[in-house]
């Protein structure tokens, strides 16, 4: 132990563990890194067996590291990790190398060991969190995808893709290439475009149609995102969902209401020419064919707010950024030319930029308007006003109250599976713009001043 012992003055000033076993584990030796790492002196290991000291679970491990470091013919370094027990009870994981240098001057085999807790444990939670995101990814019905910054390598897909694209994982993964066979021809060049704006940094958001054992009849929608580091695209990631079944309804949707409109524009326009025939020929009934010129009048402006409700639900838009207080004097100026009589004062001291949908301007429009065709002469106040994180357009009119069932409509409180006489499609555009916009609808009724409809939208933030 002497020269041992002369040796440890030196070895006492490292940071790792120095140690000097036995075959059979038995220490000879503990530098005084021993305390700072495990909590006990030195003296109180030596002479005990290292494995008394190591987890159940990985002792046979250990052991097998240190014989074949000491059996082996050649000078060898082996390196194994373990938990320690600490001088507390607790556990420390330890990354331990040894080597089988023999010398007069050493009682023992060398192993010098650092504390490595913090880095397995980061380890164990990466991988659990990879193995949680992995269940998911695999039980998801979205595709989820991973390239690498140059579409070079597919890092990951899971199973949905299969199914959804028609493609195989296996011969992606070999040539990620293949993945562009499986968009239909006349989209692939914007897929294309799509995919060299991701790798030159900038998320993309697009419709197309894949699939080719399904004749390229399944649409998905595809987001994806660049991952950078210093700069530089590293990974692209995203995802893809089946839209087909909506692309369909979409398209229903679009032939009903051409083949409605076309019909009902085309019969009015029958029944107005008809009535103002009756009303020539027949003069003492101008009364009756007046009343039936209004209603068909309304009816063909029913029709074109068809139209746009349609427009609003199936053209993809996304949100964008507008100044509300510029879109509000448009709609204004529109409606004031419509009713030159009308009365409507407006309050935006300030520029409102909100994130919405651009018929929002329509929106406006169809609460003016309800309020003058609903009103006596009414006095129309709108203002524009800045609350937090929102912005806030209240309507406010002097008229008698908007009908619970009517106001239920703008709310989003009216149970849509059930039908109803409403006083037009008006209220259902002004709920769509704004439900598509994230935004919502208050309406409020008081006596003394009548009705005020408050319309929050998220707030755009400030360039």
């Amino acid at each position: 132990m002497q020269q041992s012992e002369s040796l440890g003055l030196l070895l006492d000033h490292t940071q790792d563990k120095i140690a000097l076993v036995e075959p059979d584990g038995t220490f000879t030796y503990v530098n005084q890194a021993v305390e700072r790492i495990l909590g006990f002196e030195p003296s109180e290991l030596v002479g005990e067996n290292a494995f008394a000291f190591m987890h159940p679970a990985d002792v046979d491990d250990v052991r097998q590291t240190l014989e074949r470091a000491i059996q082996s013919e050649t000078l060898t370094e082996e390196t194994v990790e373990y938990r320690h027990r600490t001088s507390d009870g607790d556990w420390v994981w330890l990354e331990s190398r040894m080597s089988n240098i023999t010398d007069e001057a050493l009682d023992g085999y060398v192993v010098s060991s650092r504390d490595v807790t913090d880095r397995v444990q980061a380890e164990q939670e990466r991988a659990e969190t990879a193995s949680r995101l992995e269940g998911i990814a695999t039980v998801a019905s979205d595709v989820l995808w991973m390239f690498d910054g140059d579409w070079s390598e597919l890092l990951f897909v899971n199973p949905a893709y299969t199914d959804i694209f028609g493609g195989s994982i296996e011969s992606t993964q070999q040539d990620p290439d293949m993945f562009l066979e499986t968009v239909h021809p006349e989209d692939r060049p914007a897929v294309e475009d799509a995919m060299a704006c991701l790798s030159a940094g900038k998320s993309v958001d697009l419709e197309y149609r894949v699939n080719p054992e399904k004749g390229y009849k399944r649409w998905v929608w595809v987001q994806g995102e660049p991952i950078t580091s210093e700069d530089e695209v590293v990974r692209i990631v995203g995802f893809a969902r089946d839209i087909t079944d909506r692309r369909r309804r979409e398209r229903q949707l679009v032939v009903m209401d051409n083949l409605l409109r076309h019909n009902l524009r085309n019969d009015l326009n029958v029944v107005l020419g008809q009535a103002d025939l009756i009303a020539d020929e027949v003069p003492d009934v101008s009364e009756h064919t007046a009343i039936i010129r209004r209603v068909g009048e309304q009816l063909l402006q029913s029709a074109e707010k068809e139209r746009e409700i349609i427009d609003l639900l199936t053209e993809q838009q996304g949100r964008q950024r507008i100044d509300l207080r510029e879109a509000v004097h448009e709609s204004v100026d529109t409606v004031r030319e419509r009713h030159p009589d009308a009365t409507v004062e407006v309050t935006a001291p300030e520029p409102a930029a909100v994130y919405g949908r651009p018929e929002l301007g329509l929106a406006v429009i169809e609460l003016l308007e309800n309020a003058i065709q609903h009103g006596d002469d009414p006095t129309i106040r709108l203002g524009v006003r800045r609350a937090g994180a929102h912005v806030e357009l209240i309507v406010e009119d002097d008229g008698t109250a908007i009908p619970r069932i009517e106001a239920d409509v703008l709310t989003g409180d009216h149970d849509m599976t059930n039908v109803y006489h409403s006083s037009g499609l008006g209220f259902w555009l002004i709920y769509w713009a704004v439900e598509l916009s994230n935004g919502h609808v208050a309406v409020h009724y008081d006596e003394d001043c009548g009705n005020r409809i408050t319309v929050s939208l998220p707030r755009a933030e400030e360039l």
